[in-house]
């Protein structure tokens, strides 16, 4: 979940910059920016599909509803894919941050001092509160153990399998995946050539699905969320990091990409569904889903990327959804936990509707309400009180007392 989109790129050479003899059109803006709000809205399309997966159809399911509230939750039944649209965006942010910073001193210093402003505090107190709370019977399902905790402190969520321990907070899988891609993809980037990179994304890309389905034929389980097997979506968005920057510069050339993305993507899906690709329990569904999902949504992301620097800006940026993508991560990291704490407080003084709630979409949707308010309440404090303190210190704390001030080359937003 990352905050806002901001990046200050290097100055581009005189062969980047004359692109065409004619003036550029005062509604065209580069494809990249210093402030590209319209990757805000993904990140609100991202966020708010996870929690209202989370909350109706991971939580009770369409079973016992009919009508229109039978087919409302089950359409949240797909929102876990918000997951696959975030490691879009992490991927192509991450990596042209890398890109963009390549050639500067502290590179190492400045990545990783600047991640560690954006995504530890938040998850580090997270953390505690999972220690103390299930522990006073304020939350409803949660019983959260110390082998669980111990692991998650090393960003290791996403392995509990491979230790024996049951994952108890699902939510803190994907920023596993995430820290582990930061803690190795910077060294490839500075390791490789541009084009190395892109070789070493599409690799990810075709390796992903083919660990998946060996892992389906062997018997073991597929569909856990250990990096090797669900990479792909932080590939796919690096392959777009890196041809952004060199033959997706012109509009022509990225309107040609999002559009290939979109057939490829939707077709893998819909031409794959007779075959079981919509289904996890097939060979097809749990080798190809995951990457027909990806590419749609890497076609997405550079539409978005199209729309916000052209005239149709306003389709891209969308105030609601900017700002849940504002309060994205925080939002995403204690939604969960929020609403455990509302079955807890239902539970409590209305026992009857507790049980009642599954067949009862009237009170799924005021327990849904309620909660929402808490936590995005809890979210926008966290963003300006607490979070922003650390992205305060970002600059000052990034840079080496021994280097001179460089300007800045990438200020990545964050889960």
């Amino acid at each position: 979940m990352l905050s806002s989109t901001i990046y200050n790129f290097p100055v581009l050479n005189q062969s980047q910059a004359d692109t065409s003899f004619a003036p550029p059109s005062p509604a065209l803006q580069p494809i990249l920016r210093p402030v590209m709000p319209e990757l805000d809205s993904l990140r609100g399309i991202a966020i708010l599909a996870v929690v209202f997966f989370h909350e109706f159809g991971f939580s009770y399911g369409p079973h016992h509803l009919s009508g229109l509230a039978r087919w409302f939750v089950a359409a949240t039944m797909s929102g876990w894919a918000g997951v696959n649209l975030f490691f879009v965006l992490s991927g192509f942010l991450i990596t042209g941050i890398l890109l963009d910073a390549k050639g500067t001193p502290d590179y190492y210093r400045r990545f990783y001092v600047r991640r560690a402003l954006r995504i530890l505090p938040a998850y580090y107190t997270v953390l505690i509160l999972l220690a103390i709370l299930p522990r006073t019977g304020m939350l409803w399902h949660r019983s959260v153990g110390w082998p669980f905790i111990t692991l998650s402190f090393f960003y290791l969520s996403n392995l509990v399998g491979l230790f024996g321990v049951a994952s108890q907070y699902t939510v803190l899988w994907t920023l596993a995946v995430e820290e582990q891609f930061y803690i190795a993809w910077p060294a490839v980037v500075r390791a490789l050539s541009r084009r190395g990179v892109l070789a070493a994304a599409i690799f990810i890309v075709a390796a992903c699905p083919v660990f998946r389905g060996a892992l389906y034929l062997t018997g073991f389980n597929y569909s856990v969320g250990y990096t090797w097997l669900v990479a792909d979506g932080l590939g796919a968005g690096a392959i777009l990091a890196v041809l952004t920057r060199e033959r997706l510069s012109e509009r022509s050339q990225m309107r040609r990409f999002t559009i290939l993305c979109l057939l490829v993507g939707i077709g893998i899906l819909v031409l794959g569904a007779p075959f079981g690709v919509l289904r996890s329990a097939t060979l097809l569904g749990v080798s190809l889903r995951p990457t027909g999902i990806n590419i749609t949504f890497l076609g997405l992301l550079s539409a978005a990327l199209l729309l916000g620097s052209g005239p149709f800006k306003w389709l891209a940026r969308r105030p609601l959804l900017q700002f849940f993508g504002w309060i994205s991560y925080g939002l995403y990291l204690i939604h969960m936990m929020v609403f455990d704490f509302v079955d807890f407080l239902i539970s409590h003084y209305f026992p009857t509707a507790m049980h009642s709630i599954p067949a009862r979409f009237d009170l799924m949707i005021l327990r849904f309400a309620f909660g929402m308010c808490m936590a995005v309440t809890i979210a926008v404090l966290s963003r300006i009180y607490f979070e922003a303190y650390f992205l305060r210190l970002k600059d000052r704390w990034a840079r080496s007392p021994r280097s001179q001030p460089q300007p800045p080359v990438a200020a990545a937003a964050s889960r």
